[in-house]
């Protein structure tokens, strides 16, 4: 039986291109594809897929935030993530929310297939590149050496960013109250709170943040 495979990423190029690739193997299959992660969201739901492959930085709802929601809704589904970032903070945060594999895009299509075998055995997934500088990382924290700030993200709520991320992509708060079922002024006491705890003071600097972590595909 073959591997049903789920892609979300918002190139449509690399959609195409890692959908190819994939579906050249015999015991692997592309059952579905998506350009956002609402909309990936809502048909993995309904697919229920063996393995997701998410871009991290996604319109609407970035792979981060749809990997938190697909696994609560699909737990037996395995997830990988897609980034173009290879730093170590995106590795961890991705892993946080439950993502078992992490593929650096520049190296994606030699890897993915190998990237979704492994998953879906049960081991984790990371892309060459990367697995130096997590392990140093690592050791480093041990060792007490990691001076590192701490990453401002964790002290978001899971709504936070996703608030966050409808505000700086233009949504008005009515917009985003009426697309995650909530009242306007909610939206807009998450949207004071995301702020406070961020220190941020105006809009642009919250996109210019939203931008830095991935959590949106705006230039």
């Amino acid at each position: 039986m073959s591997i049903k495979i789920f892609l979300a990423d918002d190139h449509a190029i690399v959609r195409d291109g890692l959908t190819m690739l994939l579906q050249a193997e015999p015991d692997l299959e592309v059952i579905g594809t998506a350009a956002d992660g609402r909309d990936a969201v809502r048909q993995i739901t309904q697919l229920k897929p063996d393995v997701v492959i998410l871009d991290i930085t996604m319109p609407e709802l970035n792979g981060l935030a749809a990997a938190r929601q697909i696994l609560e809704l699909c737990p037996d589904t395995q997830v990988i993530m897609l980034s173009m970032h290879g730093t170590s903070s995106h590795v961890f945060e991705a892993l946080q929310a439950g993502a078992r594999g992490y593929l650096l895009k520049a190296s994606a299509g030699a890897s993915v297939a190998e990237a979704v075998r492994t998953v879906h055995s049960g081991r984790r997934y990371l892309s060459a590149e990367i697995v130096d500088q997590v392990i140093d990382h690592s050791l480093s924290r041990q060792l007490g050496q990691h001076d590192e700030m701490p990453d401002p993200m964790v002290l978001l709520s899971p709504r936070e960013r996703e608030v966050m991320q409808l505000v700086v992509e233009g949504n008005s708060s009515a917009q985003i109250a009426e697309l995650l079922h909530l009242s306007p002024k909610t939206v807009e006491t998450y949207r004071s709170n995301l702020m406070k705890k961020l220190e941020i003071n105006n809009l642009p600097d919250l996109v210019k943040f939203a931008i830095k972590h991935g959590l949106t595909p705006l230039e």
